[in-house]
């Protein structure tokens, strides 16, 4: 079952990472839409919102599994690696997994509400603006999945 859930992560990640070409694309067609043809820079604007959002929550959950986000490890980098990977456990037990399962239960009506209403972009009522909400559930959903996936894994297992 880990295994399974460490595949559909690894593919979630593998196809989020394209994203960040139509995030450029768009964001930076707002210039030319905006100042050339004189329309459609804000539909330019909401589509890149949308879609920065799904990178965004799919980007966490890989720098997490890189090992490259912000750690505050300036005297845990000297412990033992047993000491290390017992704290890194217990920051998830005690951080990621509440975290997650809180912003879950916490933002579900806010979320149902949205997707079941289709919610528009409030300044320019162009659609989409439900899917930077079901981000936050992604977010949540992955950065859960990854702490269950690091907490089944064997203590002394050599990461690839």
């Amino acid at each position: 079952m880990v295994r399974a859930l460490d595949r559909l992560v690894e593919l979630i990640l593998a196809t989020a990472k394209w994203l960040a070409l139509p995030v450029v694309t768009a964001l930076f067609l707002q210039w030319p839409l905006r100042d050339v043809l004189g329309r459609y820079s804000r539909e330019a604007n909401d589509i890149g919102q949308w879609i920065f959002a799904l990178y965004i929550a799919a980007a966490i959950t890989a720098a997490t599994r890189a090992k490259t986000h912000l750690a505050a490890d300036t005297l845990s980098r000297y412990y033992p690696s047993q000491w290390r990977e017992r704290l890194s456990r217990l920051g998830i037990v005690l951080g990621l997994l509440p975290w997650a399962i809180f912003v879950l239960f916490t933002s579900r009506y806010i979320v149902l509400s949205s997707v079941l209403e289709l919610e528009q972009f409030p300044d320019t009522y162009n659609p989409g603006y439900y899917i930077i909400k079901v981000a936050l559930w992604l977010l949540a959903l992955l950065v859960l999945i990854e702490g269950v996936i690091e907490l089944a894994r064997p203590i002394a297992a050599k990461r690839a």
